[in-house]
C-alpha cells in the first residue's frame, strides 16, 4: 500500500514539474516542483527527467527566452548545492545565449508557446492531492507584456479560472449557444468547445487579438470532448465586436444562451458601452412577460432583489445582490433552459473598488441584476501547478435581465 502511495505521488510530482515548465510558469516555480520531485535535491535523475520531458522538445524552439532564463536559475542552483550540472543543460543555455540577446527580451510584442494542462483527478474533490487520471492540454500562443499595448494577447487570473469553471461543470454549458465577450487569446472558447456546446462566438474588438485568437483555435483543434462526446465541427466562430459601435440589431442577431467574460470589468470609460452590450444580450422581452406573469417565485415587484449583503473580496467594501439557490446547484441555478432569460457569467478580479462599483450602478440602472456566486459555485482547482495563479483573487458573477 505504501509502494502504491509512493507511486501516485511521484505520479502527480511529475505531472505538476512537466505542466508548469510547458505552461511557462515563472523559473522559480518550476525549479521548487523540481526539488518536490527529486526529494528536495535536483539530483542527476531529476535533472535527466527535466531534459527529455521537457527541454529537449520540438516546440521549446518558440519560448527561447524563457528557457534562457529558466536554465540559467536551473544551474546556478544546481550548482550552490555543490552538485553536478548534466552537460547538456550546459550546451542547451550556451545555446540560448548566443540565439537570444537581452533587447529581444525587452520588446514589448514578444510572443511565446504556452501549453496549460487542466489535470482532472480520480477524487474529483480535491484536484492538488490525488492522482491524475487525464489531462486537457490547451496551447496558446500569447504576450509576454500584460500592461502596454498586448493586453489582448495575455493570459490573465480570470480567464484562467473562467475555464475552470466551464470544465468543472460543463453539463451547465452543454447543448447551449455560449458567446465570450472580450474572449482574448481564445482559452475560455476551447474550454466551451470540450463542453459539447450546440454554438461558441468568441468575440473581440481588437483585430490583432482576433487574428492571434483564430491562430490559438486552430492549434488546438479536438475530435471529443469531455463528456467524451464527438464534437460537430464548426461550432466555434470569432467575430470582430467592439462594444462601442456593436449595433442592437447586430447583438440581437446573435441570441445566446450563455454570456461569458473574463477580466472586462477595469476600464471605466470602456464599462457603459460593456453594460449596454450586456443588456442588449440579456433582455428577452417575450421570457420576461411569460416568466413575470407564470412564476410564483419571481414577482413583479423588484424590491425582491434589493437585499444587499457584503462580498467576501478581501477587505474591500464591496456590494452586490445576493440571490437565493434552489434545485440542483450545478445545473437549475446557472444554467437557462427552455423559456428561462438568458444568463451571463462574469469572471473578475476587482483591482478598483470605485470601478467595480461604477459598473454595479451602470448595471443596476439597465435593470441588470448581478450575484456573487464566488463562494456557492466552486470550480476544481484544475491547475494546482499554476503558482502565479492566485484563484482566490477572483470573484465570479452572475448577471440576468430584471
Amino acid at each position: 500500500m505504501e509502494k502504491e502511495e509512493e507511486i501516485e505521488e511521484c505520479s502527480t510530482a511529475c505531472f505538476h514539474l512537466v505542466s508548469a515548465f510547458l505552461a511557462c510558469e515563472p523559473p522559480d516555480f518550476v525549479i521548487s516542483f523540481a526539488r518536490d520531485f527529486g526529494g528536495g535535491f535536483i539530483t542527476e535523475r531529476v535533472q535527466s527527467f527535466l531534459w527529455n520531458e521537457c527541454i529537449n522538445k520540438s516546440d521549446v524552439k518558440c519560448n527561447l527566452p524563457y528557457l534562457k532564463r529558466f536554465l540559467k536559475k536551473l544551474i546556478v542552483e544546481i550548482e550552490s548545492n555543490g552538485d553536478v550540472v548534466l552537460d547538456e543543460l550546459y550546451e542547451k543555455y550556451i545555446f540560448c545565449l548566443a540565439s537570444v540577446k537581452d533587447d529581444d527580451l525587452a520588446k514589448g510584442n514578444t510572443r511565446m508557446l504556452r501549453r496549460f494542462s487542466f489535470l482532472f483527478p480520480k477524487d474529483c474533490s480535491q484536484a492538488s492531492s490525488c492522482q491524475i487520471f487525464r489531462k486537457l492540454e490547451v496551447a496558446l500562443q500569447c504576450s509576454l507584456n500584460m500592461l502596454e499595448g498586448d493586453t489582448g494577447c495575455s493570459i490573465w487570473p480570470s480567464s484562467l479560472f473562467l475555464s475552470e469553471f466551464v470544465l468543472s461543470f460543463p453539463e451547465v454549458f452543454s447543448s447551449k449557444s455560449c458567446l465570450e465577450v472580450g474572449s482574448g487569446v481564445g482559452l475560455v472558447g476551447v474550454c466551451l468547445a470540450q463542453a459539447n456546446c450546440s454554438k461558441v462566438t468568441l468575440t473581440d474588438g481588437n483585430l490583432s487579438t482576433l487574428a492571434n485568437m483564430k491562430l490559438n483555435l486552430e492549434l488546438n483543434q479536438q475530435a471529443t470532448d469531455v463528456l467524451g462526446h464527438t464534437r460537430q465541427p464548426n461550432t466555434v466562430q470569432c467575430l470582430h465586436l467592439p462594444w462601442a459601435s456593436a449595433t442592437e440589431n447586430e447583438l440581437r442577431e446573435l441570441m445566446p444562451d450563455i454570456i461569458l467574460g473574463a477580466d472586462v470589468i477595469y476600464d471605466p470609460l470602456c464599462l457603459p458601452h460593456l453594460v449596454r452590450v450586456l443588456k442588449i444580450l440579456l433582455k428577452r422581452e417575450h421570457l420576461n412577460l411569460h416568466l413575470n406573469n407564470g412564476s410564483k417565485d419571481c414577482p413583479p415587484d423588484r424590491r425582491c432583489f434589493k437585499s444587499k449583503e457584503t462580498s467576501s473580496a478581501g477587505d474591500l467594501d464591496v456590494y452586490v445582490r445576493k440571490e437565493k439557490i434552489y434545485g440542483n446547484p450545478h445545473a437549475d441555478h446557472l444554467s437557462p433552459g427552455l423559456g428561462q432569460r438568458p444568463v451571463a457569467y462574469i469572471a473578475s478580479v476587482i483591482r478598483s473598488i470605485d470601478t467595480f462599483n461604477c459598473f454595479l450602478s451602470l448595471a443596476e440602472r439597465e435593470n441588470l441584476i448581478v450575484s456573487d456566486i464566488t463562494e456557492t459555485m466552486k470550480p476544481l482547482d484544475l491547475l494546482p501547478y499554476v503558482k502565479s495563479y492566485q484563484r482566490s483573487s477572483v470573484r465570479m458573477f452572475k448577471i440576468s435581465y430584471l
